[in-house]
C-alpha cells in the first residue's frame, strides 16, 4: 500500500472557479484558432483574430477600421483608417481598445452605462435618433496601429519645422532644402 501525502488546500474564492475555467477555455481556443470572448468590468471582447505586441493606453491615439451597431444589429456608424484618441471616446470603447493588440480583429460589446447611458445621439443633419437612450453597442474593430499622443505631437512639430525650413530657404521644388525629398505624405510647397 502506498502512502498518500495530504496537502491542505486553500479555499477557492467565490467566483474564482469560473475564472479558472474561463482561462482554461481561452487557452484551448487560442491554440485552436477559434474566436473567444473575455469580459472586462462590463464590456465583452470577442477576439476574432489575435493581434500581437503591446496594447494602447488611454494616452494613445489608435488607427482603426470599425463598424458600430446597436444590439439589434442596426448599423449606426462606420470608419476606415479612423484616428481616435482613446481619451476622447466613450469609456467602454477606450477600455476595450486598451485590451486589444495591433493587427487584431475584435468584436466589442459595450453596455449602455459604459456608452452613452440615458443620453440619445442624433444625426446632426437630419435630427434622426441614431443611438436611442440606454442602448448597448457592438463594434467590430480592426486595430491597425497606435501611437502615443506625445509621439504624434513630436512628429507634427518635426513636420512643421521642415515646412518652415522649406519656406524660408527657397529649397528645390518638391523637396526639402538641398534637394532632399520630403517624407511620403508630407505637404509639398
Amino acid at each position: 500500500m502506498s502512502e498518500i501525502t495530504r496537502v491542505p488546500l486553500q479555499p477557492v474564492a467565490k467566483g474564482s472557479v469560473g475564472k479558472i475555467w474561463l482561462g482554461v477555455i481561452a487557452a484551448v481556443l487560442l491554440g485552436s484558432g477559434v474566436a473567444y470572448a473575455t469580459r472586462y468590468q462590463g464590456i465583452e471582447i470577442e477576439t476574432v483574430k489575435a493581434g500581437t505586441g503591446a496594447s494602447p493606453t488611454k494616452a494613445d491615439v489608435a488607427l482603426i477600421n470599425y463598424v458600430g451597431r446597436l444590439a439589434s444589429g442596426k448599423e449606426f456608424d462606420r470608419g476606415q483608417n479612423a484616428v481616435l484618441p482613446l481619451e476622447t471616446v466613450i469609456p467602454g470603447f477606450s477600455e476595450g481598445l486598451s485590451k486589444m493588440q495591433k493587427g487584431g480583429k475584435y468584436v466589442l460589446e459595450i453596455p449602455s452605462e459604459k456608452a452613452y447611458g440615458a443620453e440619445e445621439k442624433r444625426n446632426p443633419q437630419t435630427g434622426e435618433v441614431v443611438i436611442p437612450a440606454n442602448s448597448d453597442l457592438v463594434f467590430e474593430i480592426e486595430l491597425l496601429d497606435f501611437r502615443s499622443a506625445a509621439e504624434i505631437q513630436q512628429q507634427r512639430m518635426m513636420l512643421e519645422q521642415m515646412q518652415r525650413m522649406q519656406g524660408g530657404a527657397g529649397g528645390a521644388e518638391g523637396g526639402a532644402p538641398g534637394g532632399v525629398p520630403m517624407p511620403e505624405g508630407a505637404p509639398q510647397p
